[in-house]
């Protein structure tokens, strides 16, 4: 009988002085570790750890994948990211897609190859070690414990071996030639079992012996556009082949004495800022943490927030994009006067410009700090469970669905077009001081829509309410959308109903359905939607205030729904 899953047990924040790594897994946290400890700073750990759970939790994330990076550099008190998404192939017009059959109304499905933008994950892992590392550990070195992993075998984690199981089914399809690779004697491996991946391997050390061509070029491009084209999708050696990440300069609002960073769009990071520019004018706190109006004004920004990015939210390369009047305090304003304390704006005054994008809660969200001050905010992910599914041969990686993201309306910001990026969910996110620069912390929630409301939630559950990193991140959530609903066909469905973490007391559930909220209780596994979080503070801000704080320890959590922890030294 499985046993029922509860959160019964309790974690300190992890306190340490020369730097720590937080992530969803406790043998990829301490591997960042060691790096840290051999001479690597913040941003050669956060590339080792992405790589080791590439290999410990692929249903989620990979080196088939995507990913974001925020650096702060202590020295220079800046931050400078890294958009590491991959592009659609420069045959994907509009016109070839609907030649396929395709439309707005008839999607392609999640395990097409139309689904397969260029993986980016491994131009950004070696882009931010080339970039922000501080070059004392080769590439090489800082694969190596990944490779290791992958071959020698490594130890199924409880949570992860249910996301395996929960995905497995697009790699056990016949069509899917590779797809059992990523898994034990045709099965999903359970918690406990050993697994190993000796093709993942040797596709790290391809990229460890000859960095970016070693991916991006010869064996392992050909047999990731041969892949593609087997399945319906235009990706080719060439799109490969000239894919580039793009360095990003962060964007950011001051909000109560801090300055919250996020990377611009394509992105939707831009979401949590627009958001927290809409409470600033509410006075939270009186309010009570998690009460029925705390929630419901936390709720209105968001889905004003949302409404906002869904039209807004895409290439910068390839659409306007208003970022300068989306974050201004005179817009915030307009927005902030239509939220109510005695009812619910009405979805249908939500103007959204028809995303039809997946309500999922896979990628990994992982931070690191280093004994310079320095940290990195990394994320990674191959979008919904294992992605499209789509192995390469030889390879032991499935490749990501982001380009299940794009629209197919001709007259959206976000339509599909060649060499175009798609909307994307993952996001890192940073806090300094607003008037010193000095960094606050560093953190993330992942999960597809539910990472900019992660971001608003654990920001204000320190800032206002003066919960620890650990604290911060144990306390229930609530997330836009209704439990179940894996696509929403419906541009407003999102915004037409509110999840509630098991541990939202009944008082605020009425309270929100008197509002006019669609509430529903989240338990079990299914708090999945809740994201994993991580955070790495600087100093106990939180706790004595901005003016007077400690600044020379870190105080760091992991989040409780996921299989990690915090490894500092």
């Amino acid at each position: 009988m499985e046993e029922k899953f509860e959160f019964k047990s309790r974690r300190s924040a992890v306190i340490c002085q020369n730097g720590c790594a937080a992530s969803s897994n406790a043998l990829a946290s301490q591997i960042g570790l060691d790096v840290l400890k051999e001479g690597g700073n913040a941003a050669d750990a956060a590339v080792a750890v992405a790589a080791a759970l590439g290999v410990l939790e692929p249903s989620s994330t990979g080196i088939g994948g995507d990913a974001f990076c925020l650096f702060y550099d202590a020295a220079s008190k800046t931050l400078k990211g890294i958009n590491g998404s991959g592009r659609a192939s420069s045959r994907a017009t509009l016109a070839a897609i609907q030649a396929d059959g395709f439309t707005a109304g008839n999607r392609f499905s999640p395990q097409h190859g139309h689904s397969v933008t260029v993986p980016g994950a491994a131009c950004a892992w070696v882009d931010t070690v080339e970039t922000f590392g501080n070059h004392e550990l080769p590439l090489s070195r800082i694969l190596q414990p990944s490779i290791d992993l992958a071959r020698k075998g490594f130890p199924v984690y409880e949570i992860s071996a249910h996301g395996w199981a929960k995905g497995a089914d697009v790699l056990q399809r016949e069509e899917n030639l590779h797809g059992k690779s990523l898994l034990l004697s045709g099965e999903p491996p359970k918690a406990g079992q050993i697994m190993v991946n000796p093709d993942l391997a040797r596709t790290y050390e391809e990229l460890a012996t000859h960095g970016k061509k070693g991916f991006y070029e010869g064996r392992i491009a050909q047999v990731i556009s041969a892949v593609v084209q087997q399945h319906g999708g235009l990706l080719t050696e060439s799109d490969l082949s000239s894919h580039t990440s793009t360095p990003a300069e962060p964007i950011c609002v001051d909000h109560r004495g801090v300055r919250v960073w996020e990377l611009p769009p394509n992105g939707q990071g831009i979401t949590a800022l627009i958001a927290l520019n809409i409470l600033e004018g509410f006075d939270l706190k009186s309010m009570g943490h998690n009460s029925g109006q705390y929630l419901h004004h936390v709720t209105e920004s968001l889905r004003l927030a949302f409404a906002d990015t869904l039209v807004y939210c895409a290439d910068p390369a390839h659409a306007d994009i208003p970022i300068e009047q989306l974050l201004s305090k005179e817009y915030a304003a307009k927005r902030r006067a239509l939220i109510k304390p005695d009812a619910r704006i009405p979805s249908s005054s939500l103007s959204t410009s028809g995303l039809d994008l997946p309500l999922t809660s896979d990628t990994v969200y992982f931070t690191t700090s280093d004994r310079w001050g320095n940290a990195c905010s990394f994320i990674n992910s191959v979008f919904w469970g294992f992605g499209s599914g789509l192995v390469p041969e030889g390879c032991g990686f499935s490749l990501q669905n982001r380009g299940f993201g794009f629209s197919l309306d001709p007259n959206n910001k976000n339509v599909i077009a060649p060499g175009k990026r798609p909307y994307h969910t993952i996001i890192p996110a940073m806090v300094t001081s607003a008037d010193t620069g000095d960094l606050l912390m560093s953190y993330g929630v992942m999960g597809g829509y539910m990472q900019p409301q992660g971001h608003v939630q654990v920001l204000l559950n320190m800032l206002l309410f003066g919960r620890s990193p650990q604290g911060a991140l144990d306390v229930p959530r609530i997330s836009l959308g209704a439990p179940n609903v894996h696509v929403s066909h419906n541009p407003h469905s999102m915004l037409d109903s509110l999840q509630l973490e098991e541990g939202i007391s009944p008082e605020a559930l009425a309270e929100l359905a008197s509002l006019g909220h669609d509430p529903h209780i989240v338990s079990g596994h299914g708090r999945a939607v809740f994201g994993r979080g991580q955070v790495i503070s600087q100093g106990s801000w939180w706790r004595s205030g901005l003016e007077d704080r400690d600044t020379d320890v870190y105080w760091a959590g992991s989040d409780p729904r996921g299989d990690g922890l915090v490894a500092g030294y």
